[in-house]
């Protein structure tokens, strides 16, 4: 009885360490977060860390516990959602996860990394775990723009249901064209771009000077099924575009930062191969893939391809004149668990890798402030364990709270034992 009381107090007193520390640690952690982020926003200088890792299961969401800026983000299925989820990682280390709606995309990190633009509409302050819907539902954010006062967005037109007149003719266009549209995400204003007829929009830019918008993507139903794109340049504000040109099955925009900075070449992503929907996975494996460019001005060819390898799926910023490119590599030569990096590709065909995030991660982006500034070469971050929600705590403080009651009724039970078995008999003297 006496071990097993000793075992008692040992582990209830642990328990309350433990849950001490870690009830205590969210506000020293929250205190440290503001502190650090308050420098590391004035010097961007190596913000971006080279390596990130995969959440804790516990760990706290932006709106549990904000974590300021960010200094990426990456989209992985390996948290406690078991779905995609986004992990946010601070510019001061900080992990923190922005769980997605159910069957919802991905969002858009703002130039600044302090907002992340849902589809849903929510616009998500990362500095503060605030949440308002600022724009319609329906939406598809494709690219914001330079100054992260405007995001270029896809609207869908499409009627959900298929309903039939009296004399069986239908009602209802399941396949109506898409809108170009100019969303301001922080008044919730819109404006319409006169793009032409586009059956969905694939892939936007903006011009460096913000003035042009470059949009991709099938132009009609036929056109969507055969994957055939076409290109459009246009003044937002203009009633008609500036120029366009038939991308066809092996050419497409190359991404939200596919205008070059200078301002004068577009990016596109290029194959050679088999093109369409009924190549075979091996024909699809064989492709050669390279980074073409347009003139800005005309949509004519301009300049030399650069050859770049099959995992490159688009450009997200630019060092320099060389492009950084998200791709998403096998992990240890197995092709079905991936993993994304970010990498900056040279004329030359090399590649320096920037970025690199876990396995299972779909996707890595970061803000539009810290590409431009080049700011990559920080230190490698891991998840810190206490950062986790209230909830984690609490499941913590409780069993050790539990241990110390039965501990205390323990020795209760001893004390009243000991007191009514009482002194023995006092031995008789012999005669």
């Amino acid at each position: 009885m006496r071990k097993t009381g000793r075992r008692l107090r040992q582990g209830a007193v642990i328990g309350v360490a433990l849950a001490l520390v870690a009830l205590s640690t969210p506000a020293a952690t929250a205190t440290d977060s503001t502190a650090t982020d308050s420098t590391a926003t004035d010097s961007t200088a190596g913000v971006v860390p080279a390596r990130v890792h995969n959440p804790w299961a516990w760990q706290a969401t932006v709106g549990d516990r904000p974590a300021g800026k960010a200094a990426l983000v990456f989209f992985t299925s390996r948290t406690r959602y078991l779905e995609s989820t986004g992990v946010l990682v601070g510019r001061d280390g900080g992990y923190r996860l922005i769980p997605l709606h159910v069957a919802e995309d991905q969002g858009l990190i703002s130039p600044d990394g302090r907002h992340y633009l849902r589809p849903s509409g929510d616009l998500l302050d990362l500095t503060s775990g605030q949440q308002r819907r600022t724009i319609p539902v329906g939406m598809r954010p494709l690219a914001w723009s330079s100054d992260g006062q405007r995001v270029l967005s896809s609207r869908s037109k499409d009627d959900p249901v298929i309903s039939y007149g009296p004399d069986n003719q239908q009602l209802d266009d399941p396949q109506k064209p898409d809108d170009l549209l100019v969303l301001d995400p922080y008044r919730g204003t819109e404006q319409v771009v006169e793009a032409g007829t586009f059956a969905a929009h694939a892939a936007a830019a903006w011009s460096p000077g913000g003035d042009l918008v470059a949009v991709a993507g099938p132009p009609d139903v036929p056109a969507q099924l055969a994957e055939r794109q076409r290109l459009v340049v246009t003044d937002p504000t203009s009633a008609s575009p500036q120029w366009e040109v038939d991308l066809g099955d092996r050419r497409m925009l190359a991404g939200p930062a596919a205008w070059h900075p200078d301002g004068r070449r577009i990016a596109l992503l290029a194959f050679d191969g088999c093109a369409g929907p009924h190549c075979t996975p091996e024909q699809v494996a064989e492709r050669t893939w390279q980074i073409e460019f347009l003139d800005a001005a005309t949509g004519r060819a301009v300049g030399q391809p650069l050859p770049v390898a099959d995992s490159t799926t688009k450009i997200v910023g630019w060092r320099g004149g060389d492009p950084v490119a998200k791709q998403s590599i096998a992990v240890d030569g197995d092709d079905g668990d991936r993993q994304a990096i970010l990498a900056a590709l040279s004329p030359g065909g090399t590649r320096e890798v920037l970025v690199t995030a876990p396995p299972g991660s779909t996707d890595l982006a970061v803000p539009g402030d810290l590409l431009t500034r080049a700011a990559f070469g920080g230190p490698e971050r891991r998840p810190s364990p206490f950062a986790a929600p209230l909830w984690f705590y609490l499941a913590l403080a409780v069993p050790t709270l539990l241990a110390g009651a039965l501990l205390v009724r323990h020795r209760r039970r001893r004390r009243g034992s000991a007191a009514d078995t009482g002194p023995g008999p006092t031995p008789q003297p012999e005669a």
